[in-house]
């Protein structure tokens, strides 16, 4: 086989033809944030693969070329040169969920074999990069007041008008006698506690049943997970020490907690802010309810008149691994028809909540929403279930638009025990699921009309295809 030319070679040992550019960033903040996360944006803009972008939910919307994750990365590199500045390029890290779709797709991930546990950087760097914004004073309007208005209530203002504050935090618990304090507490995020009150219902409603005990913060605060998400660091840690403290006074050893947004709080950020001080087991309840079925210790055996998929939250199954566990509490579920799935499981469709973009951008994350239930639709279903109170929101509206039902797993297995749950589901979801569905399960029961006043909302019918008597036209 022939050589390579001479000329080549002399070529090679030349070391001044490609030398390195070195251009100091004179700012000592963007100097540590390039320092810290140059090495995993090369990684990303060196191999030139761009298959991220079409299972990026943002990407899939709007086709805006600077709102791609490699975009993301691209930018670090750009600013290493001293060709761009993060007030150049923090609005478009508004532009994502957090999904770690994106992470999933990249074949520096996918290569290694081990879809979980080494994984490209990308949502690590969007939250790098908009604490950065923040620590330069540069403020997105949206999350700048919702941070505002979380630091004077302790707890978020979970996009609407119910009151929060301390004093209502525990509101959602009225009547089911639960203690304060002990070495397990069930910890329960703000948009369950102020919004989607059938939530903690459910759960704690479950665990008494099957005898776990538990009991509630003395002072519960915000977990700190969407304000780290949106930049706000300093806030985040300061909520953190604030339950931390509130975990030691009450001897707390164990955190159960149902949604997954606190989960990646306890698990990820917990860890880095206290190192080993951080010895409480965390425990989420899809996976304790999960083990409590299989070991008899929950029996679910009153029917539920539905057929459903299931909506796979992003941070427990894209950034956690967990798909497994609520597919089982599905299936344990008498009555259902359960069709899985409508997508990969595991690149499994955003629902467009997470990572600060319903406060900054609620009209992206309604898009997102919408395509989620037009996959939905191609089903033969009546019922999305998700495991996240944060994601059911956007996806009520959207499944309202279309004549879909979102329930909360909790709440489908709190029904299946024969638990009466009670609190709300949020105004949409109240009023869907006080209209009864007649017919067999799956599309093609009549539905009960679309929204309020007998009317679909939309200007048409309820989506179903077919005479449904709700008022509308189709």
């Amino acid at each position: 086989m022939q050589g390579n030319p001479p000329e080549l070679a002399e070529l090679t040992r030349n070391d001044e033809i490609v030398p390195q550019v070195l251009i100091p960033v004179a700012d000592i903040k963007t100097r540590e944030f390039v320092e810290e996360w140059r090495n995993a944006s090369y990684n990303c803009y060196s191999s030139g693969h761009k298959f991220c972008r079409e299972v990026c939910p943002v990407m899939t919307e709007t086709r805006n070329e600077s709102w791609t994750p490699t975009a993301f990365h691209a930018n670090v590199v750009a600013m290493e040169r001293g060709e761009l500045t993060i007030e150049d390029v923090a609005a478009d890290y508004v532009n994502c969920t957090q999904c770690g779709a994106c992470e999933l797709r990249c074949p520096n991930t996918l290569f290694t074999g081990d879809f979980y546990r080494f994984r490209t950087r990308t949502v690590d760097v969007v939250k790098a990069a908009r604490a950065l914004a923040v620590d330069s004073g540069i403020h997105q309007p949206g999350y700048k007041a919702w941070n505002e208005l979380t630091a004077q209530r302790s707890h978020e203002p979970v996009l609407g008008e119910a009151p929060v504050g301390q004093d209502t935090v525990r509101d959602w618990a009225v009547g089911l006698d639960i203690p304060i304090g002990g070495e397990t507490i069930l910890f329960v995020d703000c948009e369950a506690a102020f919004y989607r009150t059938s939530v903690p219902r459910a759960v704690a409603q479950i665990l008494q049943k099957a005898g776990y005990e538990f009991g509630l913060m003395g002072e519960q605060w915000c977990c700190g997970g969407p304000a780290a998400e949106m930049g706000y660091v300093d806030q985040a840690r300061a909520f953190a020490e604030h339950n931390m403290a509130s975990w030691r006074a009450t001897g707390t050893k164990r955190i159960l907690v149902l949604d997954p947004h606190d989960y990646i709080s306890f698990t990820e950020d917990y860890p880095k802010y206290f190192g080993a001080d951080f010895d409480l087991e965390v425990v989420l309840v899809v996976e304790l309810f999960a083990e409590m079925i299989r070991d008899g210790r929950l029996v679910p055996s009153v029917a539920v008149d539905r057929a459903i998929t299931y909506h796979d939250p992003c941070r427990l199954n894209k950034r956690k691994g967990i798909w497994k566990e609520p597919r089982e509490i599905l299936r344990s579920i008498p009555g259902l028809r359960f069709e899985d799935v409508d997508r990969v499981t595991q690149w499994s469709y955003c629902s467009g909540a997470g990572g600060g973009l319903a406060v900054e951008k609620p009209e992206l994350t309604a898009a997102i929403s919408a395509r989620r239930l037009s996959h939905v639709q191609k089903l033969d279903v009546d019922t999305l279930v998700s495991a996240c109170p944060w994601s059911e929101r956007p996806l009520t509206e959207a499944g309202n638009d279309v004549d879909i039902d979102v329930l909360d797993i909790h709440e489908l297995l709190a029904t299946a025990l024969g638990i009466e749950v009670g609190g709300s589901r949020g105004s949409t979801g109240d009023r869907r699921l006080a209209q009864a569905r007649t017919g067999a399960p799956g599309r093609g029961r009549s539905p009960r009309g679309c929204g309020s006043g007998g009317g679909c909302g939309s200007g048409g019918g309820c989506g179903s295809g077919a005479a449904c008597g709700c008022g509308g036209a189709h």
